[in-house]
């Protein structure tokens, strides 16, 4: 499951955080005019809440984050190359 951490102390109650995130992981607390994270294991780890936020107060942490594996050498695959 995904991790979404708010840091209460940096966030202002601005709403940006709620109003971005489209899959409706993140829910208003109205009283006490804060963030919720109610259901991180749908987050969809777009990360719109966290660039959304003004003052820095969230982290997406991902907990698979995707693999992009490194280029494969020329000595795997030398016809795949084109020498100019």
């Amino acid at each position: 499951m995904h991790k979404i951490e708010v840091d209460y102390d940096k966030c202002n109650g601005c709403m940006a955080c709620y109003k971005a995130c489209y899959v409706d992981v993140i829910r208003w607390d109205r009283d006490n005019k804060k963030p919720i994270i109610a259901y991180p294991e749908e987050c969809a780890t777009c990360s719109w809440c966290e660039l959304s936020c003004p003052q820095g107060a969230i982290t997406v942490i991902p907990v698979n984050p995707v693999f992009i594996p490194e280029p494969y050498p020329r000595s795997f695959y030398p016809k795949s190359y084109i020498d100019k």
